[in-house]
């Protein structure tokens, strides 16, 4: 279910953020966009409590219309953590096959990070759903139409540096989603609460991934 979400969706939003007192406002507000994947990242010790609470709370999780997960996940004991926490997906920014391993045993849904064709491959063969290139920002789509070419079983989500206009570009290259961050949690209006703007910039981006799977 988690992974079909994602598949659907073509769109993890990344929450890296400093500050998450007001991270029930931001999922709201992610959701209400359509918005169905989300990413607390490890860079903020408190993200394992947000994701717990969120699981517990959060209709939209809660009637599995979302789903919710822990990003820059690097170490065995950091996985641990995040599966203990609820997460319903691991993404790492490192190609780790214990990592993967420790996932799978759980069962629970892991996307790990590669940058080198050997790396995904890594990652493929160990049992990967999806592999989170990155970062994709120097790649660029052709480098996904070219590891897709040799290898067009595997699942991409190019990460790092994705945005409105480039985009479609890689879902054209073969991308089966796109992680994306900064660039859709528009910080002037996190700062300023302002959550109705905050829908409206993330909401372009939802519907940007759902058009191009509609045109696909």
């Amino acid at each position: 279910m988690t992974i079909a979400t994602i598949l659907d969706a073509r769109l993890v939003a990344i929450l890296r953020l400093d500050d998450l007192s007001t991270a029930e406002q931001i999922t709201d507000a992610l959701f209400q966009a359509g918005v169905r994947a989300l990413e607390f990242t490890l860079t903020n010790p408190a993200a394992p409590a947000i994701v717990r609470k969120m699981r517990d709370t959060s209709p939209a999780i809660l009637s599995k219309k979302a789903v919710i997960g822990i990003g820059s996940v690097r170490t065995l004991e950091e996985a641990k953590l995040a599966i203990d926490s609820g997460s319903q997906f691991i993404v790492s920014p490192i190609t780790s096959v214990q990592i993967i391993d420790y996932c799978k045993q759980n069962k629970v849904a892991v996307c790990p990070g590669a940058y080198t064709p050997t790396e995904i491959a890594m990652c493929w063969d160990a049992g990967a759903d999806i592999v989170k290139v990155f970062p994709a920002r120097t790649l660029g789509a052709g480098y996904i139409k070219d590891v897709l070419a040799p290898m067009p079983y595997l699942k991409l989500m190019p990460t790092g540096g994705v945005d409105l206009k480039n985009m479609a570009s890689f879902f054209a290259a073969g991308a089966v989603a796109v992680g994306i961050g900064s660039q859709l949690l528009d910080p002037i209006a996190i700062q300023n609460r302002d959550w109705v703007k905050l829908t409206k910039t993330a909401s372009e981006y939802a519907k940007a991934c759902a058009l191009d799977c509609d045109t696909a």
